[in-house]
């Protein structure tokens, strides 16, 4: 049993060197040979993050607030409950917080935290997200496509928790944009162009901030600082089709971080009760 938990042990500190591949086949961190040999070895399943659909996570554990900002649970990163964000004129807060996940080997590695931002003006605006408990609003995809629809900036600022470069990064975005958009248009192809060009050529080290800013006319902006927080705007996205399809990726039936949508459904309800 000791030889067990020790060859166990020497698996997971070997995980801290490794990283998951996306779909595309496009690694996050290089895995060391000996665990690759030893993976291959014992031909066990590569687990992918990505859900077919959402189910409800074990509830987050609760963030510990201060008066200026709420500490991200799972990776115990701060976020500041109101941010100025590049591209919008007005101040945005905090609506909720996580994390995303990769597991490989059964073992969960986490990539970065986010949290998402609007206009605290949301409460004025969203009739039906009146009296709504958390648990009814993360039941009903339309209440967060009416947020998305909502005339009103709002935000998500990621921070990456280990060292990623740009091509990888889109290539994780791609996966959960493209199969949204059936029928991609000329403009969404510039869009997606545009998108991509943007990552391509970076080193994204741990600690870069990326903000994806949708505007109230379903634009969104997209700013990247991996040396402090970004205070320009780098690219435009120009079509409601991928500005909606990546806010579906992270808020729709299946998100890509669960722990996310949950604290954010949370968050909603508490503005509007």
């Amino acid at each position: 049993m000791a030889a067990a938990v020790s060859y166990a042990s020497s698996w997971a500190l070997q995980l801290s060197f490794a990283t998951i591949q996306n779909h595309s086949g496009s690694p996050l961190l290089k895995l060391s040979p000996y665990f690759s040999s030893n993976l291959r070895r014992l031909s066990l399943p590569f687990l992918s993050c990505n859900p077919t659909k959402f189910r409800h996570p074990l509830p987050p554990k609760a963030s510990v607030e201060s008066l200026e900002y709420v500490i991200e649970p799972g990776t115990k990163l701060k976020f500041p409950k109101d941010l100025n964000v590049p591209g919008c004129t007005e101040s945005l807060v905090l609506l909720g917080t996580g994390f995303r996940e990769k597991t490989f080997a059964i073992i969960g590695v986490k990539v970065y935290a986010a949290g998402f931002y609007t206009k605290s003006s949301i409460k004025l605006t969203l009739d039906a997200l009146k009296g709504k408990p958390a648990g009814a609003v993360l039941e009903d995809s339309s209440l967060f496509k009416s947020v998305y629809q909502a005339p009103l900036d709002k935000s998500l600022w990621i921070i990456l928790v280990r060292h990623v470069d740009g091509q990888t990064f889109w290539n994780a975005l791609n996966d959960v944009i493209s199969p949204r958009i059936k029928k991609p248009t000329a403009v969404d192809e510039s869009a997606l162009s545009t998108f991509r060009n943007t990552f391509q050529g970076r080193d994204l080290m741990q600690g870069t901030s990326i903000f994806l800013t949708w505007t109230q006319h379903s634009n969104m902006l997209v700013s990247i600082s991996s040396d402090g927080f970004p205070t320009e705007v780098d690219a435009k996205i120009e079509s409601p089709n991928v500005t909606s399809a990546l806010f579906d990726a992270f808020f729709g039936d299946s998100p890509v971080s669960p722990t996310l949508k949950v604290s954010v459904a949370d968050g909603l309800a508490k503005n509007f009760s």
